[in-house]
């Protein structure tokens, strides 16, 4: 397995922590449901970052930019939710947006790339 995928998968474990992490402050400490959404975001893609890893030996070298994206979107998206819960500001104005739309792309990308493969194998 590559360092690549090794380090996808390392961040996985880490989003999944944080997230359990950010759901526990969440219910106990604030009532903000910024915090619950950052939470909910990071452990659905640490879930889901494993299998598009797992999926990439099918997919080429190409497979693994739609973990990595995975990964920089949840790490923007909930990353500025989180700090606008602790801080109430960001420095980053953009970067919930800009995370989010890394996400929906990085589906699509792994989308495109398994129908890519499925069409190859038939031919």
């Amino acid at each position: 397995m590559s360092r690549s995928a090794l380090l996808l998968l390392a961040l996985a474990g880490l989003y999944g922590a944080a997230g359990v992490a950010g759901a526990a402050a969440g219910a106990h400490m604030t009532g903000d449901p910024r915090l619950g959404t950052a939470s909910t975001f990071l452990m659905l893609n640490a879930a889901a970052m494993p299998g598009v890893v797992a999926a990439s030996a099918a997919l080429g070298r190409l497979g693994l930019l739609p973990a990595a994206g995975l990964a920089l979107g949840a790490l923007l998206f909930s990353g500025d939710l989180m700090i606008r819960v602790a801080y109430g500001t960001s420095p980053l104005p953009m970067a919930a947006p800009t995370g989010g739309v890394i996400l929906i792309l990085s589906w699509v990308a792994f989308m495109a790339l398994a129908i890519a493969a499925a069409l190859r194998r038939r031919g």
